[in-house]
């Protein structure tokens, strides 16, 4: 499967638009990483827990856009995006959408 955030793929042509497809995933803070997250942001520098945190939530969502994509039989998704939200407090999504389509290989 191709993923690009490209509305186009180099080298193809979109035959078919299938539609949106997306995934997402909603990740809560722990106790244990907010103690360490607080430490660090005392000291400065980046919060590794948080980082590792949400990098795990972003291939969630890419996986089950993926899948999404698959179940149409689409070949590729185009114009991929990321966005997050508070959906309560200590707690966000992590969603990712674009278009799946079908291509046609340029010859």
């Amino acid at each position: 499967m191709i993923v690009v955030t490209t509305p186009t793929i180099p080298g193809s042509t979109i035959t078919e638009a299938l539609g949106l497809v997306r995934g997402s995933s909603i990740r809560a803070r722990h106790l244990g990483r907010d103690i360490i997250a607080q430490l660090r942001n005392v000291a400065g520098g980046e919060i590794h827990e948080y980082t590792k945190m949400l990098a795990e939530a972003r291939e969630q969502a890419v996986d089950r856009m993926i899948e999404e994509a698959q179940m149409l039989g689409a070949d590729a998704v185009v114009s991929v995006r990321f966005q997050t939200s508070m959906v309560v407090s200590g707690a966000a999504e992590m969603l990712c959408y674009g278009t799946a389509v079908r291509l046609e290989h340029d010859r």
